[in-house]
């Protein structure tokens, strides 16, 4: 077969021509044989089988399929020989004919006006030039030579041949215009991202661009002829078809828009963006004009923003804008059966955050959620609605079902991770809340059942009552009042003097907060700091007071030289005491201040020290390093042992006012500080004694040997200028003396 030279609107065109002189040459044969078959002698009339076959023959050539045929460019040269053998024919029956001469000239003219519709200018000079030879001949053998005769049909003849190369050549002009202008078309259209498309009313695809290739990776002339329906997902036949039936009843010129997916080479479907024109009206087109945009970079980036937007990207589950369109729809949808919400939120989950780092925390939510979902019905929907918090929604579930689950994800909470070299576990705190209540009540009462777990210890669950919108409201009252008091200085320092146990002189003091509440006027620490513990203001709060007592110690030691030795203590909370950020706010405090580190006192309580011991060293480590004094607050309470306290790098020790109430009265407690002084001693602790108020306790504590101490006896806490106060008569005294 050979290979495609010619497009289809040119095969059509020499399919049309050489039919047409077929017919004209059929015809003319046809009309010779009724001459032969009327005027000829009888001898020759023989002639009439011949013709008529040859007629037969050239309407034969009607039914052929020429436009297949000529897409050969060989096809189309040997056809030339059809025009030629017409010439020897015209000119035998010419030769025979007694009127021969007079049929020659319009025959041959028939010959050249065809051969010039489809041939070169040459060939139709060629032809020409045979027809007026052979006229020439002609003429002597059938007639008297008449020269002016002669030489005015040789005219015509030159005449005719001469227009007709005329024409050929001014075809074959349009044509290379038409030519370059279809290829600037085709160029534009390969350059262009849209593929176009011409669809006829019965969805055949009578024409595609080229630049189709670079999005279904299809030629044209693949595409041109299927159905619709061949190309278009299966899924997405009757909508596209819907939309091409109400394209076509629209108005001429009617513009609609869709979107589809269609097969591509490789057999995958590409999204396409589709703008379909009604152009059936026009008589060039007779077709919808579609043009296509290949969307699937947009509609990826579409999909990936939908999953950002309502999936978790840590651990792949539905985020809180996802759980809350859920909880919305299975409240709507609810038939008689309640809707469970489940708040689960992490114990402590800062701490590994803090001591494993943020990368592995990450790792144990990822372990946590596998865990958790795990657990659960393949209906229902665990979400992650942000840091260590998560929820459940559970349809057609009763109460102790419900619990039931809650008791099962406290288990899984508790079971060990592995984290690099080190296995990590958590506790949970869950709220449960059901019932047909609108979805943002759910949320909230599942909220205060969680907040309830956890003030009654955590690693629990509780189930929502409306006895505990009160009391969390009231927490959540106080956090606000707590923030607003931050933010307008409503909170204040006091001092507690420490003294020398031998000469009662004024060595240092205890920075003890309180609240100056503008309604409930001042609250000691009892009132405020265990809340404050839990819901994290601690940690701005504690930052607070350490800024605020350097500070203060630096204005003394600025106003009289009496407080050049005075030393301040700090109590450090334990949210405070595993805030990574602890060190770097101590450095801040000192250096702001201008005062040495060794003249602050940070105070941990011994069993936030007994948490986790190698915690505690590494940030006493830190502490120390920057030149700080540390103590052990309470001492005694904690149940620590003599190895750990051999481990700590503390440099005070003191002892609890449990201890000290009753030391000038108890024998045995007389006994138990007297060994505690006695280990802080041996190992090189200075150990101070708490809660002194009476004169008995005092020499007591003396003749024991304790090194400080500090209680009402010595002074209360107080403002500032008490401090200074003291320390002037303290002066006046030295003075004195």
């Amino acid at each position: 077969m050979q290979p495609v030279e010619i497009d289809d609107h040119t095969a059509e065109y020499w399919a049309r021509q050489i039919r047409m002189g077929a017919f004209i040459a059929a015809g003319v044969t046809l009309l010779g044989s009724i001459r032969v078959a009327v005027s000829w002698p009888p001898d020759t009339r023989w002639w009439v089988l011949p013709l008529i076959l040859a007629a037969v023959v050239q309407a034969g050539a009607l039914g052929l399929p020429w436009a297949r045929y000529v897409r050969s460019s060989r096809t189309r040269k040997w056809l030339v020989l059809w025009w030629v053998a017409e010439l020897p024919a015209i000119w035998l029956f010419g030769a025979t004919d007694d009127e021969g001469p007079m049929a020659y000239l319009p025959c041959v003219a028939l010959v050249l006006v065809t051969a010039a519709a489809l041939y070169k200018p040459v060939v139709v000079v060629a032809l020409g030039v045979a027809s007026v030879g052979g006229y020439l001949v002609l003429l002597p053998l059938r007639t008297e030579v008449d020269v002016i005769a002669m030489v005015v049909f040789t005219a015509i003849m030159a005449s005719v041949a001469a227009v007709c190369a005329v024409n050929a050549q001014s075809r074959r002009r349009l044509d290379a215009r038409r030519r370059s202008s279809e290829r600037r078309t085709e160029l534009l259209l390969e350059a262009s991202s849209d593929a176009v498309f011409a669809i006829d009313v019965h969805n055949t695809v009578r024409f595609a661009s080229s630049s189709v290739r670079s999005i279904l990776g299809l030629a044209p002339g693949e595409l041109t002829g299927p159905k619709l329906g061949d190309l278009l997902h299966p899924d997405e036949v009757p909508g596209a078809r819907a939309w091409l039936h109400a394209l076509f009843a629209a108005p001429a010129g009617h513009t609609s828009r869709t979107e589809v997916r269609m097969r591509a080479a490789d057999g995958s479907w590409v999204y396409l963006d589709v703008i379909g024109t009604n152009r059936i009206d026009d008589p060039d087109l007779r077709s919808a004009v579609i043009s296509l945009r290949d969307i699937g970079t947009r509609r990826a980036l579409e999909e990936q923003l939908t999953r950002q937007a309502f999936t978790d990207s840590l651990t792949g589950l539905p985020n809180r804008a996802l759980f809350r369109d859920r909880l919305e729809q299975a409240v709507a949808r609810v038939r008689g059966t309640d809707v469970a919400v489940l708040l689960i939120d992490l114990d402590d989950f800062k701490l590994v955050n803090d001591n494993l780092g943020h990368s592995l925390g990450d790792e144990f939510l990822v372990a946590l959620a596998t865990r958790l979902r795990c657990e659960m019905r393949p209906g229902d929907t665990l979400a992650r609605l942000g840091g260590d918090e998560f929820a459940v929604l559970l349809e057609d579930i009763d109460e102790p079902s419900a619990v039931g689950l809650a008791e099962r994800l406290l288990r899984a909470g508790r079971g060990q991770v592995r984290l690099g070299s080190r296995e990590v576990s958590c506790s949970l705190s869950i709220g449960i809340a059901g019932g047909t209540r609108p979805a943002e009540q759910l949320l909230r009462d599942a909220d205060l059942a969680m907040y309830a777990a956890k003030r009654a210890g955590r690693n629990g669950y509780a189930v929502f009552d409306p006895s505990m919108s009160r009391s969390v409201l009231e927490e959540a009252q106080q956090r606000v009042d707590m923030e607003r008091g931050l933010a307008e200085n409503q909170f204040l320092v006091l001092y507690q003097p420490v003294v020398d146990m031998r000469t009662q002189r004024l060595t240092g003091v205890e920075a003890l907060v309180r609240w100056e509440h503008p309604e409930r006027g001042l609250l000691g620490p009892y009132e405020f700091i265990a809340n404050a513990e839990a819901n994290g203001l601690i940690v701005p709060l504690g930052r607070w007071v350490l800024r605020e007592a350097c500070a203060q110690l630096a204005q003394w030691r600025r106003e009289t030289p009496a407080a050049a030795d005075l030393r301040v203590n700090v109590n450090l909370s334990a949210r405070q005491f595993q805030y990574e950020g602890l060190v770097d706010d101590v450095a801040a405090a000192l250096a702001d201040a201008g005062i040495p580190a060794s003249s602050l006192t940070l105070e941990i309580t011994e069993s936030m020290l007994m948490e986790d011991v190698a915690a505690a060293i590494e940030t006493l480590g830190a502490l120390r390093r920057l030149g700080v004094r540390l103590a052990i607050d309470d001492f005694g309470t904690g149940y620590s042992s003599l190895n750990y306290l051999k481990q700590l790098p503390v440099d005070i020790i003191k002892i609890d006012r449990t201890f000290v109430e009753q030391v000038d009265t108890d024998a045995d407690d007389v006994a138990l500080v007297d060994a505690v002084v006695g280990l802080g001693q041996a190992l090189r602790l200075q150990t101070v004694a708490e809660g002194i108020e009476t004169d008995g306790q005092w020499e007591m504590l003396r003749r024991i040997g304790c090194d400080q101490g500090q209680g009402y006896l010595f002074g209360r806490p107080d403002d500032p200028a008490s401090v200074s106060a003291l320390l002037a008569r303290q002066a006046d005294v030295a003075a004195v003396s």
